[in-house]
């Protein structure tokens, strides 16, 4: 198991417990439990894990959304404890996270317009992420005029706008289908390596795992769900699903994978 005394974010015997209804939480079992892990700056690191591990608790947890109930999260040596503008995150569910009521370019400059940079710093900051992410040609478009994959690269052209040094990304492409899924994996992959932002992903997935990550982190299953293995991927981009290296890793991860569902 890897602790985390280095790295640009450092999570070192992290644990997460829910309140019982009767609201002791000494009562109430472990999510996840002595999690440790280092994440290098502008690494693309995964989070790989069956439905039900505390994948996505562990990202509220370095988003700053929910509160540890022991161990220590620190982003560039700072303990987190709350919400912070070097942290974007990126849901599945894009409807929840844009304004249905602004159009692209109104959502990707909404947060610029809260921090009160003028107007026309504005429209060249938005230009450059929604050009990024490919949606130049629909600028004047209402959310609900987009498709699934538009709505993830507004979502993603939003944190970049905002500046966040960490994309976190909670399975930002499990409702598309399997065609939209491969571009925005391809695209995703481009905006990382111009922008060198460090990247959080997770997914259930060991191929779109492989096809994307620097770092695999395999989770146990919950309750008391805990890192328990770490890959170093090591293939060159873009990545062959039918190559020999991607196809011995593959079996490699999905050994662990299966075996972290019964520990």
């Amino acid at each position: 198991m890897e602790t985390a005394e280095q790295g640009f974010i450092q999570i070192f015997q992290v644990s997460k417990a829910y309140d019982t209804l009767d609201g002791h939480t000494k009562k109430a079992p472990y999510v996840l439990e002595n999690v440790n892990l280092k994440i290098n700056k502008g690494e693309f690191h995964i989070l790989l894990g069956p439905s039900g591990c505390g994948k996505s608790t562990l990202l509220s947890l370095i988003a700053g959304y929910i509160p540890k109930s022991g161990g220590s999260i620190r982003v560039d040596g700072k303990e987190i404890s709350k919400p912070g503008e070097d942290r974007g995150v990126v849901f599945q569910n894009a409807d929840s996270a844009i304004f249905p009521w602004l159009t692209v370019r109104g959502n990707v400059e909404f947060g610029l317009k809260i921090k009160g940079i003028r107007s026309r710093e504005r429209h060249s900051i938005s230009s450059q992420y929604i050009t990024l992410v490919g949606l130049e040609e629909h600028v004047k478009k209402y959310p609900n005029e987009l498709s699934g994959g538009m709505k993830q690269r507004l979502q993603i052209a939003r944190s970049l706008a905002n500046d966040s040094e960490i994309l976190i990304m909670d399975e930002p492409f499990g409702a598309l289908d399997a065609h939209n899924r491969r571009l925005m994996q391809i695209e995703l992959v481009k905006i990382w390596k111009q922008t060198k932002k460090t990247i959080i992903f997770v997914t259930h997935d060991i191929t779109e795992a492989i096809l994307l990550g620097q770092r695999i982190s395999i989770m146990s299953k919950s309750p008391e769900a805990t890192i328990y293995k770490i890959y170093d991927v090591g293939l060159n981009y873009p990545r062959n699903v039918t190559s020999k290296g991607f196809n011995e890793l593959f079996e490699k991860v999905q050994g662990h994978f299966d075996y972290g569902q019964h520990i």
